[in-house]
């Protein structure tokens, strides 16, 4: 790979805006894209052959705007280049999955957009075979595939009824729609949401379809168990009035929120005299158009800094932005009051790569000593399997900090997992790290945290 002066990572609306914006300034840029093509989660491209899904109102026109200006561009994109982390001497690594190989770049600049991660809250039988992230439905219908089944949605924010919405005009209707807060009964909250108007067209859209096809929407629920009995999944509900419901599907989909994917990733934005910024959802979930304007902020921060200019502070939308996103935040927050994992059964798994239960993790914590969070990490394994704790280290912290509040730990970084690479990397693509005609680099030898397991 050629090098740059700016290297953007992730090809979404926040890293397509940042390439373009360092682009205007002179300086060449390369687009990195882990996936075959660009959109991100908000702007995923459908598979060759199936027709687009609808968008909402506030989205329409926006990736087609992006995409022209993009390509009108001098920058170089790159698809299928997944990032791995930065060296001790500062250099960039780059998974190319298609070539097999790791490349070792060194450009002046890092802009890091990788986009949010869903969060889903363990619950008993979530592993299940049937269950999944509703998030991975949604990529499903946006690449053309349509879930099949009876399927049902739970957990909480506005997403589950985004999706609810996409799977009706795809022509599989969710069975219902179970959200853990009620934001009907919150009318302050929605008041708020007034000072947003393009909201108000987007919220529209996604309870339009859900109210004619009379979709049920239990508010206020909780799904507590899922249950499994040949081919079909229970699930389990209860709702802040104390009814209790079981519904029988195919499929769950679950949702809890989203936050910003940086697992793995140092606090400090410096490595070797590398300027390194981050952009988008990485930096704040705040929603498609904050991540597009943060990220056009973050391209034109990184051409101040190269040419020694101090950056200017353009967040202002941004500003406007997060405080819609704590309007819908408030709006829908869950309704109980009870512990979140303190109440699930000692059975249910926490750390689904290493099979390790709520169970394990108060054994290891039962002792008279106090247990630190690296201890559990590495003598009773939770966030050591193939995520390396990327979904299961929130969780953890949690139980921890309900099962003994005083002796939790303040940050995911007292476990250890902190560290480059940012994600596991094969051995065979180490091996042939550096070995590119571009560069120039041959041979080069890798440090050790970069192979570390």
């Amino acid at each position: 790979m050629r090098e740059a002066d700016v290297m953007v990572v992730g090809g979404g609306p926040a890293g397509v805006s940042a390439a373009i914006e360092a682009a205007k300034s002179g300086l060449s840029v390369t687009l990195c894209e882990q996936r075959p093509a660009l959109g991100g989660a908000i702007h995923r491209q459908p598979a060759e052959g199936a027709a687009p899904i609808a968008v909402l109102p506030s989205l329409r026109g926006r990736w087609q705007a992006l995409s022209a200006e993009l390509s009108a561009s001098s920058v170089d994109v790159r698809t299928r280049r997944a990032f791995v982390g930065i060296d001790s001497t500062g250099a960039v690594l780059i998974e190319d999955r298609a070539a097999g190989k790791v490349e070792v770049c060194r450009p002046r600049a890092l802009i890091l957009s990788c986009g949010a991660v869903e969060r889903v809250r363990p619950r008993p039988g979530w592993h299940l075979p049937g269950v999944a992230a509703a998030g991975g439905l949604q990529v499903m219908l946006k690449e053309g595939r349509v879930p099949e089944g009876r399927i049902l949605l739970a957990g909480s924010g506005p997403l589950l009824l985004a999706l609810a919405a996409q799977m009706t005009a795809a022509g599989n209707p969710p069975v219902a729609v179970i959200e853990e807060g009620d934001p009907v009964s919150r009318p302050l909250a929605a008041f708020r949401l007034l000072a947003h108007p393009s909201i108000l067209a987007d919220m529209a859209a996604l309870m339009m379809p859900v109210l004619l096809r009379r979709v049920v929407w239990r508010r206020g629920t909780r799904l507590t168990e899922i249950t499994r009995s040949g081919d079909m999944l229970t699930a389990c509900l209860s709702a802040s009035n104390g009814r209790e419901e079981r519904i029988e599907v195919d499929r769950i989909g679950l949702h809890d929120g989203l936050r910003p994917n940086d697992f793995g990733l140092p606090t400090n934005d410096a490595a070797a005299g590398l300027v390194i910024l981050r952009a988008g959802d990485v930096r704040e979930v705040l929603g498609a158009h904050a991540a597009e304007a943060d990220g056009a902020e973050a391209g034109r921060e990184a051409a101040a800094r190269l040419a020694g200019r101090a950056p200017r502070s353009g967040r202002s939308r941004i500003r406007r932005l997060r405080s819609l996103q704590t309007s819908l935040s408030r709006l829908f927050a869950p309704v109980h009051d009870a512990p979140i994992l303190g109440d699930c059964p000692d059975e249910t798994v926490i750390c689904r790569c290493e099979n390790r239960t709520i169970g394990h993790l108060k054994a290891q914590m039962s002792g008279p000593d106090a247990v630190s969070a690296r201890e559990l990490r590495l003598n009773g394994r939770f966030g050591m399997g193939a995520c390396q704790g990327r979904f299961c280290t929130e969780w953890t912290l949690s139980l921890m900090s309900e099962l003994r509040p005083a002796a939790a730990p303040a940050s995911i970084a007292e476990m250890g997992a902190c560290r480059w690479p940012l994600r596991p990397v094969p051995l065979s693509s180490l091996a042939k790290a550096g070995m590119s005609g571009d560069t120039g680099i041959r041979e080069r030898k890798l440090p050790a945290e970069a192979i570390e397991t």
